[in-house]
């Protein structure tokens, strides 16, 4: 049963415990222990039963975990297996970028169409996904009601375009834009993805170093 008021930190760390045990059930592992795990990720095995611990009782003390049944509870837990749909709102370099090299389904998204404003790109398909007409957005969204929508669009037109799609009814966005979005509607949610922050940290590493 999972428990309520789970840290950011715990849940930021779960997609790691996942694709780290996918890693180890694709090269036939069966069985590994919290120490191993934890030598694996850089995590000591107290963060790793701690963090567990807030969504159940996994393993066996001696006996470790079984690690497709963790992965599979880890996914469960993540989503991995409610098929969200998905939407890409902008499909200029980065929109098409993202739809011809991230594999959604993995994930457990259905990626169903993209948006763009381009008389270039309207009726193409980029990777085998519709790019469709903005003015689409009034009539696609109600009829099949996207969980997430990636947003792609420049920053000028970020919070316009996320305020009209949380007006459709859309409340999960995965924000490349590089803003800050908000919003007052309940549970609307953003993931903000800023690729300067991940490479200043690394600036930060290898001027320390």
């Amino acid at each position: 049963m999972k428990k309520q008021n789970v840290s950011d930190a715990v849940i930021r760390r779960l997609p790691r415990y996942y694709r780290y045990l996918h890693d180890l059930h694709r090269k036939g592992i069966v069985r590994i222990s919290s120490s191993s795990l934890g030598e694996k990720m850089g995590i000591t095995a107290s963060q790793i039963r701690q963090d567990l611990s807030c969504f159940g009782e996994f393993g066996q003390q001696g006996y470790g975990y079984n690690v497709e049944e963790l992965r599979a509870e880890i996914g469960h837990i993540l989503g991995v297996d409610r098929q969200h749909r998905v939407i890409v709102v902008g499909a200029g370099n980065l929109g098409r970028a993202l739809i011809n090299n991230f594999r959604f389904h993995d994930s457990g998204f259905l990626l169903e169409a993209a948006f763009d404003v381009s008389p270039n790109l309207i009726g193409t398909e980029v990777g085998g996904v519709p790019v469709l007409n903005m003015t689409e957005l009034e009539r696609f969204i109600p009829e099949h009601r996207p969980d997430v929508a990636v947003l792609t669009v420049p920053q000028a037109v970020a919070q316009s375009t996320a305020n009209r799609l949380i007006d459709l009814g859309v409340r999960g966005f995965w924000n490349f834009t590089n803003v800050e979005l908000t919003s007052t509607v309940e549970n609307v949610r953003f993931e903000d993805v800023h690729f300067a922050d991940s490479l200043l940290t690394l600036s930060y590493r290898i001027t320390a170093r």
